[in-house]
């Protein structure tokens, strides 16, 4: 195993003392643990680059470690009730109707490749925001008002909302030129 590949890792074994500081209300410590799963996804994204380490192991732990931080700590956040539980419910069926495609196509032999898009990008860049700004909130050791946080999960959940029908487009575009291609 290769030095980005082993970074990616840590970062999934702090998925769980993530969900340890959140149920206990450790909100510092948890905005602690989340920088460094970002330092460790920037790390191990350049050190695959530089070091010329790039390997099909670590282009499916990547996402995987993304995912299970992001999609643990919204449901988590929600079961503790500093996000809206709908907002939570929009991200991880998100995640899963993507999964469920990605599935289906596989099981059908249908080929195609898994890159990321753009506003799939956004999408993760406005979850990791609401995320560092709840945790930032539920961190100070005095209530600040943050009432316009409201925006931030409405445009979160809207992005997700569009990203997710691209990903469905797509999935459908695959389904469409297969059967189009197969032999009758």
């Amino acid at each position: 195993m290769n030095l980005p590949n082993a970074i990616t890792l840590i970062r999934i074994l702090l998925v769980p003392l993530m969900v340890i500081f959140l149920i206990n209300g450790d909100y510092p410590e948890a905005l602690i643990i989340f920088f460094i799963c970002g330092i460790t996804d920037a790390l191990d994204g350049f050190l695959a680059r530089v070091l010329h380490q790039k390997t099909s192991l670590g282009a499916y732990l990547d996402p995987i470690a993304d995912k299970a931080l992001l999609v643990t700590c919204f449901l988590t956040l929600a079961i503790e009730r500093a996000i809206p539980g709908w907002l939570a419910v929009i991200v991880i069926s998100r995640d899963v109707i993507i999964l469920s495609g990605i599935c289906i196509l596989f099981m059908m032999s249908i080929p195609f490749s898994i890159k990321p898009i753009m506003i799939s990008k956004i999408t993760t860049g406005l979850q990791i925001l609401v995320i560092l700004l709840v945790l930032f909130l539920k961190s100070m050791p005095f209530e600040l008002d943050h009432t316009w946080l409201f925006t931030a999960y409405l445009l979160t959940a809207s992005v997700t909302i569009i990203s997710g029908f691209k990903y469905i487009a797509i999935g459908l575009k695959h389904y469409t030129m297969a059967q189009r291609d197969a032999p009758p």
